[in-house]
């Protein structure tokens, strides 16, 4: 709750036994007598407290601090939201007589801040009843001061009122005295002004009349006065229309002339400047060539190995100078001719103005009549010189978008040559991939006709393999025996009964030594060898050739006498001097006893069949 409270703090000086001062401080309520909370602080009470809250005033001034604290309270008490506080704070009810802590605090919006917290002890009956007795007789005292007042107030006025009873009755009469005066003046004054206002009108009257006669008289002859004037004014008006329609036809030639010069005038001067701004553009163009020339003379020393190319680079750059050079020099003479065209407008323009002031000397006639005019020609000069900035302003304008233009053709050429550059790039790699493309296509072709090759192979070995069967079944004491090489390798057999007495592939070897071994009914002296020691073949090399020689079938239509090369062209059949043959059978297993009686064979040809020793290319 919220409530009024009186302050009472009172400083008292003890001199019995000892000298001291202590600091009185009480709490009371004007609208409820009970309400007492007393606090004595005496100097070392005082240095205990100021220790506690961490106080930086001395005792002296202590009240003073505290009185400040309280006035500050009192000044934000009526604010909605104040920023200094008088809390009383009491832990239990107030019937149970605890001590309360009156803090002084300060708010902010982040946190409540106490100033200072005081403990204040209630009071019991004898000090109620002290304090009660105090407020008594404070209250008589000022009782008895009040009657006191009021007594001597009633006297006062009572002498007052009789006085002023008395003024009043002496002024009523004066009053009186002198509304019957007035009215005596006034009725002689009316009288007067009477017979004076009569007079005046009969002489006003008069006056009138006469005034009216002159008034009439003037008017006539002011009018004719009047219309004589007007006659001659409008003769004269008449002269000065004509002098002035004259004078404004001439003005308005002389302006035309002025309009048209000045127009030539600003075409010329413009025309200059574009000149000597070409002129400074070519002078940087110079200077920048020049430098360049100084950079690659130094590049030329520096890099002998390009010097043939450079040459050629300097050589272009040199005719580029002397084109420069030769625009120069024709931007020179424009500038001559420009500048004696310049003189030969300026004399004209001398010419004009004297002319001009040969005008104006006659306008000087007409002034009066043209200064308004003058007004009109100063709003338009003002609107001339405006549009003059618009166009300097423009002109600007158009020198930087000129400046920029420039670049971007700069900018433009350089792109052009790296494109050029990118084109001749793009055109040797074109005529690369082109050359790749052929050699792809001539390797797929070769692969085509290998594969061509190693079908017709397969048809051979097909065909060589049901011969063999047949002949193996209708002979019982043909046998087949691998004859091993010095180096661990089996050599390929041959098969005299079939007429082959040529080096067979190893697959061809392998398919044929692994048949025997299901049939049941031969009973042949072979040496089979394992799946392991039959690749016989070793390949060194990735477009390594092997050498096959080839025996036809008894019922394939090739033949030597007739020249046909079993289907293949014959760029197949060309021995490549890098090909590698197939490892045939060795010296050694040619003179073992297995194979004698077979030698005699070999070099009877059968009359079904002819031997035609090929080569096939075989890359990887």
């Amino acid at each position: 709750r919220r409530l009024n409270v009186r302050v009472n703090i009172e400083l008292l000086s003890i001199s019995n036994p000892v000298h001291k001062k202590d600091l009185a401080v009480r709490l009371t309520d004007d609208t409820d007598p009970f309400f007492l909370y007393n606090l004595v602080i005496s100097e070392e009470d005082f240095q205990s407290l100021k220790s506690q809250q961490g106080l930086l005033v001395d005792f002296s001034a202590f009240p003073q601090k505290f009185i400040d604290l309280l006035q500050q309270c009192i000044q934000e008490q009526n604010k909605d939201i104040p920023r200094f506080l008088l809390q009383l704070v009491s832990s239990a009810s107030v019937l149970d007589h605890t001590p309360v802590s009156l803090n002084v605090v300060e708010t902010n919006p982040f946190k409540h801040l106490t100033h200072l917290s005081l403990k204040f002890l209630p009071g019991n009956d004898a000090e109620i009843k002290k304090f009660l007795a105090s407020c008594l007789k404070c209250l008589k005292e000022d009782k008895m001061v009040l009657e006191e007042k009021l007594r001597k107030t009633e006297e006062d006025l009572t002498r007052q009122l009789s006085y002023t009873q008395q003024s009043l009755s002496d002024r009523s009469r004066e009053l009186d005295k002198l509304k019957n005066e007035w009215t005596s003046y006034t009725t002689a004054l009316t009288n007067k002004h009477t017979q004076e206002l009569t007079s005046e009108k009969e002489r006003a009257l008069q006056a009138q009349a006469q005034y009216q006669q002159q008034q009439e008289q003037q008017k006539k002859e002011l009018e004719n006065l009047h219309q004589k004037s007007i006659q001659q004014l409008q003769n004269r008006l008449s002269e000065l229309e004509v002098i002035n329609k004259d004078l404004t036809e001439r003005r308005y030639k002389g302006d035309s002339t002025v309009r048209e010069l000045k127009a030539k005038l600003s075409g010329i001067e413009d025309e200059c400047q574009r000149a000597k701004q070409e002129v400074l553009s070519l002078r940087r163009e110079n200077t920048t060539l020049d430098a360049e020339c100084h950079e690659k003379e130094k590049l030329i020393n520096q890099l002998q190995t390009r010097v043939a190319v450079l040459e050629q680079e300097i050589k272009d750059k040199d005719q580029l100078v002397v084109r420069t050079k030769e625009v120069l020099d024709a931007t020179q003479e424009q500038k001559v001719i420009l500048e004696e065209s310049t003189e030969k407008k300026q004399s004209h323009i001398e010419k004009l103005e004297t002319t001009i002031k040969s005008l104006s000397a006659e306008l000087l006639k007409a002034n009066e009549i043209i200064k308004k005019l003058q007004g009109d020609l100063k709003t338009l000069m003002s609107k001339l010189k405006l549009k003059n900035t618009v166009t300097i302003q423009q002109e600007k304008l158009l020198a930087e978008k000129e400046e920029r233009l420039q670049k971007e053709q700069r900018e433009l050429q350089e792109t052009g040559q790296s494109l050029r550059m990118k084109e001749q790039e793009v055109c040797k790699l074109q005529e690369q991939l082109e050359t790749t493309i052929q050699k792809l296509e001539e390797s797929k072709q070769l692969l085509k006709t290998n594969e061509n090759v190693i079908t017709w192979l397969n048809k051979q070995l097909n065909e060589i393999q049901m011969a063999k069967k047949l002949e193996t079944s209708a002979s019982t004491h043909g046998g087949v025996r691998a004859a091993v090489s010095p180096h661990g390798m089996p050599d390929r057999p041959s098969f005299p009964s079939s007429g082959i007495s040529h080096p067979l592939s190893p697959l061809y070897a392998f398919q044929n030594f692994l048949e025997p071994m299901h049939n049941k009914n031969i009973n042949s002296q072979c040496l089979v060898p394992k799946a392991g020691t039959l690749t016989c073949l070793q390949l060194s090399k990735v477009n390594r050739c092997l050498d096959v020689q080839t025996v036809a079938a008894t019922g394939h239509p090739a033949n030597k006498e007739n020249g046909d090369n079993l289907g293949l062209e014959s760029k197949y059949f060309k021995k490549k001097d890098d090909s590698i043959p197939l490892q045939g059978l060795s010296q050694n297993a040619l003179n073992s006893e297995y194979l004698k009686p077979y030698l005699s064979t070999k070099a009877q040809p059968s009359p079904k069949a002819a031997v035609t020793p090929t080569s096939a290319y075989f890359p990887g």
